[in-house]
């Protein structure tokens, strides 16, 4: 099953522009940037969308303009208007789990406390795929995990995604041209030995 369609979650409006849990709009932006796509808006659907083609494939790119939590009821929608499946389409969103810097390709599995994932897997299938952008865990366990995901990336923590991005963008075009399942073999894979190197070596 080929990839058709790119969603990148984050929460709509300026308060919430550079916050942890924009990091799925960040890099569907940056990836927009890289490919040339520009946005329209869609009021109706509630999205910002950009059409493009990868090596010859056409792709489509879409930012869910409601809040994080109703991310499923506005994916939903756009699915049934396009007669897309939830197998065709990449979920590129921010992941607590994962460390600041590190990325992970998934199919299936729990929403991992992420609102909006567990929004989308009430209204699809649970066999979209998923590009999980690590934001590291909340930095004191007392610390409310709202304040956390919606706090403002730090000087640090934008410099790490800057850097990374260009690397992000490649592995989404991995991604969509190779399908999950060698997507995952390749990119899971050489993530795990860099982890491991940098353990040896700290």
């Amino acid at each position: 099953m080929s990839i058709v369609l790119v969603a990148g979650l984050g929460n709509p409006g300026t308060a919430y522009e550079e916050t942890r849990h924009n990091a799925g709009f960040l890099l569907i932006d940056a990836f927009a940037k890289a490919l040339d796509a520009s946005w329209k808006q869609d009021l109706r659907l509630r999205i910002y969308y950009a059409d493009l083609l990868l090596d010859d494939r056409k792709l489509r790119l879409v930012k869910p303009q409601a809040f994080m939590n109703l991310s499923g009821e506005v994916l939903q929608n756009v699915c049934r208007y396009y007669k897309i499946l939830s197998s065709e389409t990449v979920v590129v969103y921010d992941d607590i789990n994962i460390s600041i810097g590190k990325i992970k390709i998934s199919v299936g599995g729990s929403p991992g406390g992420h609102n909006g994932i567990n929004n989308i897997m009430s209204h699809c299938d649970n066999d979209f795929v998923r590009f999980r952008i690590g934001i590291g865990h909340k930095e004191h366990p007392e610390m409310d995990l709202k304040d956390h995901v919606l706090g403002k990336l730090t000087e640090i923590e934008k410099s790490v995604l800057t850097f990374q991005f260009p690397q992000y963008i490649n592995d989404l075009k991995y991604l969509i041209l190779n399908g999950p399942l060698e997507a995952m073999n390749f990119i899971n894979q050489k993530n795990k030995k860099l982890n491991e190197h940098d353990k040896n070596t700290s």
